[in-house]
């Protein structure tokens, strides 16, 4: 395999350009660089590059490859990492003013010394709304982020820079987080395959201010390139005292045994999403049937619960003004007017309803494990429409239908903590992508990979052209 441009190439792809002496990180990493620098300023979906760092890292993969001793499953893959993840020696701006850079970076989060330690090349940080506090991504102090296949759309988020870079090819992987979606949803928008484990499969430290719906997850170029980095990234850290006990696993292994005999649950709205794009629900009937002709026993059915979002967006406030509470009014002052009105709907919020609310969640979380007994995955849109347009901040009243009422299909598997992927299965006619979730028992991580790979199978990923990306009006 001689690719014409190694940007292009899938994690996997690269790692056997370097078994093969075919190609080395070093001029994977170049490129990768190269490709940053031309259209970072065009995406603004990294905040921070680390050229020299990278290809250090890079010449040291190299060398170890050419010795016949790689250190790790990701050596010499380049790989990026979200603002809100710890990494030692970079600031972790989060999208906010209120951090000072101007201070010790020492600590590596879990993920990133797994990554370390696997021996990926770490290229910067990725862009994030404030906070990770939306599904979009603008911040204050990193502007706007663009998506690839259309600049004037969003690249969604939280993790809008990490699916960016992906999609663009600055980097085949990318470290998200994801709340209420926010790997799910900009990896739908921007066309890649986007994972959200079970909670407490990859360690992290410290605990999101958001509390038990915050799970971190790859965007990655395709769902082999998904395994692998969750081998990595599932790896044991202490620090993380809700992580579940490691269990060892290669995701890769199984991998490729399909979806026959399968009960897969098809729910087109989940029995409640009234506003789905047609061409969002034409493609996605479309890729069940493709999963049905693989041989998996496919029934309609919605899982019987109502919309949720009331749920999500209380404890969502409530975290967001907790947070609130950790800034001095100078600070308050300076934050994004999205974030700032979350705060404010969350300070509104007692005592009692927030018990009230977890109650709740307590109960969905209940319903589905029975649900789950019945099938072996439950498959739905992965985001009702597709990428809107991009947008500053403060552009209309927060709400809870303004913030996540148009991804109603992502944040009730937060509330469940279940493992969900989204997978691309087709484009809109007007070329942006479209994604289809597949949502697996809670602990069946390899099961959601396993299907959505036989999925990709018959439905490989499509990548945008950026030969002459611009932005709008450019």
């Amino acid at each position: 395999m001689t690719p014409t441009d190694l940007a292009d190439c899938s994690a996997h792809e690269l790692l056997a350009l370097y078994r093969s002496g075919q190609a080395s990180p070093v001029e994977a990493t170049r490129a990768v660089l190269a490709r940053i620098d031309r259209l970072n300023p065009v995406l603004l979906a990294f905040t921070h590059v680390a050229h020299e760092e990278a290809l250090a890292a890079a010449g040291q993969s190299q060398a170890r490859w050419q010795r016949g001793e790689p250190c790790g499953a990701l050596d010499g893959v380049p790989v990026s990492i979200k603002d809100l993840i710890l990494t030692r020696g970079w600031p972790t701006l989060r999208g906010s003013h209120t951090i000072d850079a101007a201070q010790p970076w020492d600590v590596d989060a879990p993920v990133t010394a797994r990554l370390r330690e696997a021996g990926a090349v770490l290229l910067g940080k990725t862009a994030t709304p404030e906070f990770g506090c939306k599904g979009e991504t603008n911040s204050p102090r990193t502007g706007l982020t663009r998506n690839p296949w259309n600049t004037a759309r969003s690249p969604g988020g939280s993790s809008g820079g990490a699916a960016a870079a992906v999609a663009a090819g600055l980097g085949p992987i990318a470290m998200g987080t994801d709340g209420a979606g926010s790997v799910r949803i900009p990896a739908a928008f921007c066309g890649n395959v986007g994972l959200k484990p079970s909670f407490g499969r990859v360690p992290a430290y410290p605990l999101s201010p958001f509390g038990t719906v915050a799970h971190i997850g790859p965007h990655t170029m395709s769902v082999r390139d998904a395994a692998l980095a969750l081998t990595v990234m599932s790896q044991p850290d202490a620090r993380d005292w809700t992580a579940l006990p490691p269990d060892g696993r290669d995701y890769a292994v199984g991998l490729e045994d399909g979806v026959r005999g399968l009960r897969v649950a098809w729910s087109p709205t989940l029995g409640y999403a009234q506003h789905v794009h047609p061409e969002v629900a034409a493609a996605c009937a479309q890729a069940v049937r493709l999963l049905e002709a693989q041989g998996a026993h496919v029934e309609q059915v919605d899982p019987g619960f109502e919309d949720p979002l009331e749920i999500t967006t209380g404890l969502w406030f409530a975290g967001s003004w907790t947070l609130w509470n950790t800034l001095s009014p100078a600070q308050q002052a300076v934050t994004d007017p999205d974030f700032a009105a979350q705060a404010r709907l969350g300070e509104r919020l007692s005592v009692l309803e927030l018990q009230r609310l977890q109650l709740r969640r307590g109960a969905l979380g209940s319903h589905m494990r029975q649900f789950m007994q019945r099938f072996d995955l439950l498959v739905t849109p992965s985001v009702a429409v597709p990428a809107f347009e991009a947008r500053p901040a403060g552009q209309q009243a927060m709400t809870p239908e303004s913030m996540l009422g148009w991804t109603p299909f992502s944040y009730p598997f937060n509330l469940t903590q279940q493992p969900a992927i989204t997978v691309p299965c087709g484009l809109t006619t007007d070329g942006l992508p479209i994604g289809l979730q597949l949502v697996g028992p809670m602990f069946d991580d390899a099961r959601v990979l396993r299907a959505a790979r036989a999925f990709e199978s018959a439905c490989p990923v499509r990548r945008p052209s950026v030969a002459g990306l611009q932005a709008p009006g450019a």
